[in-house]
């Protein structure tokens, strides 16, 4: 049988955090990718790219593996209750409950990562702890049957990691040079970078920051009043 593997899209959703692990899963044998939304109109992500849902949460009846992009649009999901029952629902099945960057918030607010490590984008990374997650700064994070993964890029290296598990290393190889996946970035990376430079970044996006710490504040309170979620 197919290993049935569900992608969320929704609006201001940052569309590489879909379209890369989506790169690596539709290579894999005998796997059939779905991209899913509440219906199949298009939606528009966070740069103006706009992709269309292979079909809605009602025709879903479940899957092997369920992936979160993250992205502004992250802060509405995490309110929205049909999408976090839907989550919830699709995650009692699956072998492997995975994010991309802040999509992990999204997993956090449907109670998915309550007492798991789990990793994030940088700049939101803590904000997983009041969603009762641990928090580890890492590229990519496995704790039982959870994948996170940190900002954007990384959704290529879990979807490589996710590959092997579900195929054997040899094909997730395969996959890898068959993308020329060979990452040679012209900057240095977070560790290294100008603290000046990474300061700006902090404060360019420091009141969005604030917007999405209130959201994860509110629903680790909510996931308190309603212990037997999810």
């Amino acid at each position: 049988m197919a290993t049935r593997i569900v992608m969320l899209a929704y609006p201001q959703m940052d569309q590489m955090d879909l379209t890369g692990p989506y790169e690596v899963f539709a290579r894999l044998p005998d796997c059939r990718v779905q991209i899913v939304w509440k219906n199949r109109k298009p939606v528009r992500d966070s740069l103006g790219l706009t992709l269309v849902p292979d079909t809605k949460f009602s025709k879903v009846k479940g899957c092997d593996v369920l992936c979160v992009p993250g992205g502004p649009g992250q802060i509405t999901l995490m309110e929205d209750e049909e999408t976090l029952d839907f989550l919830r629902r699709m995650a009692r099945t699956a072998s492997y409950v995975t994010s991309v960057c802040t999509g992990s918030l999204v997993l956090g607010a449907a109670g998915l990562l309550m007492g798991y490590k789990a990793t994030c984008h940088w700049l939101s990374l803590e904000q997983l702890s009041l969603l009762g997650a641990i928090p580890v700064a890492e590229r990519v994070v496995v704790d039982r049957d959870r994948m996170t993964c940190a900002g954007v890029t990384s959704g290529i290296d879990f979807a490589l990691m996710l590959a092997r598990e579900l195929a054997g290393e040899n094909e997730a190889r395969r996959i890898s040079l068959a993308m020329e996946y060979d990452p040679r970035p012209p900057f240095p990376g977070l560790a290294d970078e100008d603290s000046r430079l990474v300061e700006e970044v902090r404060l360019r996006t420091a009141a969005f920051q604030e917007q999405r710490v209130a959201v994860a504040r509110a629903a680790g309170q909510r996931l308190l009043s309603h212990p037997d979620l999810p």
